[in-house]
């Protein structure tokens, strides 16, 4: 039995990250064991949520992974690496918003029907008054089978207000957050300025905490936890997914062939799903920051370089030209390399006129252009990852474009446009994808991880 529950709200901007986050810290403070997730693909929310629990932030969404792995995830990042007596789910956008065109496939509302949890609202009151009572009924009553349990109130002028608002809501007011500019996380192109990047984002963290903590009744959150229901899952594992890859007959029986994974303030953004995948396939995942580090992992016999903002540290990645170097000719001799958005355009000869790594024969820059979608993604060729018209779920999220946008061998097919770089041994493309609901992916590349080491 788990407890759990989904935060959520009417729309993006109310307030879910800020509260959730606190939630989360506030529980840890109260000497519970939490873990944290995060509905949809983004990567930001779950550092935050990682910084308040101590533990892997985990992404919850039925597009990347397929509807029948979201309540197994659930339950394994609920118990690893120690088992939590909590979960608290942050939601996507409004409650009921999800892909375009899906009829709120993967919204909040579908992974909390899928996970049989009670939902708590959070609603920024700070522009209305008794219009968020009828805010509230619609969001409740709107799908008999989303289990509206309570509201949290976030930026309430005053007391008065915020009677005047409690007294329109006839669900259960579980707590009031008064209006405060410093509780605010910073933005910038993509959305919040991510966790690691922040030097003072553990300082926030224990403010939300406090403030959480002072403003929210959290016995009464923890027994709408408490009201989930038993889940008929099995708990999600690594090891069921891949196999671990055999040895060499000539080779020590303990050897685990070292993938070197790009980490710092530039690479941010992966799945903690990616590294038990390898782990399990037999292989060492190990750490490296593309900014300050002037070589990779002693033993490097692949490489991983996942999502981030590289274009906001474009001139320390830049700078470190002994690993650029170092990473052009391993990757040119055959280094199996999985390149994902960030970690393209680190490939690429220029991001924004910097010199990068220089593996692709394309340069990267800015543009006044978001790219926003959740494809279904066709692969182009045999490759690293994939075989020739396997199809693969995918998100892109990035305002750079990379020229040319494909190679002579594209890594996909996204609505029949050919796009990314992949060979034998490469695979770089701006398409983020979740191995654990394509664990064939991280076989392979295994595969030849182990083959090189």
């Amino acid at each position: 039995m788990l407890p759990r529950l989904v935060v959520a709200a009417p729309s993006t901007g109310q307030g879910k990250t800020t509260i959730a986050t606190g939630l989360i810290a506030a529980l840890v403070r109260a000497g519970h064991v939490v873990s944290g997730h995060k509905v949809g693909p983004d990567y930001i929310d779950p550092g935050y949520h990682a910084l308040a629990c101590g533990r892997p932030g985990r992404n919850l969404d039925p597009h990347l992974v397929g509807e029948d792995r979201i309540a197994p995830l659930l339950l394994h990042g609920a118990r690893v690496p120690t088992p939590a007596d909590v979960a608290v789910i942050e939601g996507v956008m409004g409650l009921y918003d999800g892909r375009v065109g899906g009829a709120g496939f993967s919204s909040t509302a579908h992974v909390a029907a899928l996970t049989r949890s009670p939902v708590v609202l959070v609603v920024d009151i700070s522009r209305s008054s008794r219009t968020i009572g009828a805010i509230v009924h619609g969001l409740a009553t709107w799908d008999p089978s989303i289990e509206v349990a309570g509201v949290i109130l976030n930026q309430a002028g005053s007391p008065r207000h915020a009677e005047e608002v409690r007294s329109s809501i006839s669900l259960p007011v579980l707590g009031v957050i008064p209006r405060d500019p410093d509780l605010a996380t910073p933005s910038r192109h993509l959305g919040l300025v991510p966790a690691a990047e922040r030097s003072e984002a553990a300082m926030v963290v224990s403010r939300l905490a406090e403030t959480v903590a002072e403003h929210v009744d959290l016995d009464a959150v923890l027994a709408v936890a408490r009201s989930a229901p038993p889940l008929d899952a099995t708990p999600w594992s690594p090891h069921s997914q891949v196999e671990e890859v055999a040895q060499r007959p000539s080779r020590d029986r303990r050897h685990r062939p070292v993938v070197a994974v790009a980490a710092g303030r530039a690479f941010t953004f992966r799945y903690a799903e990616t590294a038990e995948l390898l782990e399990a396939a037999g292989c060492e995942v190990r750490e490296f920051d593309p900014a300050s580090d002037t070589a990779l992992p002693v033993g490097t016999a692949g490489l991983y370089l996942g999502g981030g903002f590289p274009e906001v540290h474009a001139a320390e990645l830049s700078d470190n030209a002994a690993l650029r170097t170092q990473i052009r000719d391993a990757v040119a001799d055959g280094l199996p390399t999985v390149a994902e958005c960030a970690g393209l355009l680190y490939l690429c000869r220029t991001l924004d006129g910097a010199p990068m790594a220089g593996v692709l024969d394309a340069d990267a820059a800015m543009t006044e252009r978001l790219t926003l979608r959740y494809p279904v993604a066709v692969a182009a060729s045999d490759n690293l990852l994939a075989r020739t018209g396997e199809q693969v779920t995918g998100h892109e999220f990035h305002r750079t474009a990379v020229l040319p946008g494909a190679g002579a061998s594209p890594a996909w097919e996204v609505d029949g446009v050919p796009v990314g770089f992949a060979s034998a041994t490469l695979q770089a493309s701006y398409l983020h994808t979740h191995w654990a609901g394509h664990p064939r992916l991280a076989q392979r590349f295994a595969e030849a991880v182990h083959a090189r080491g």
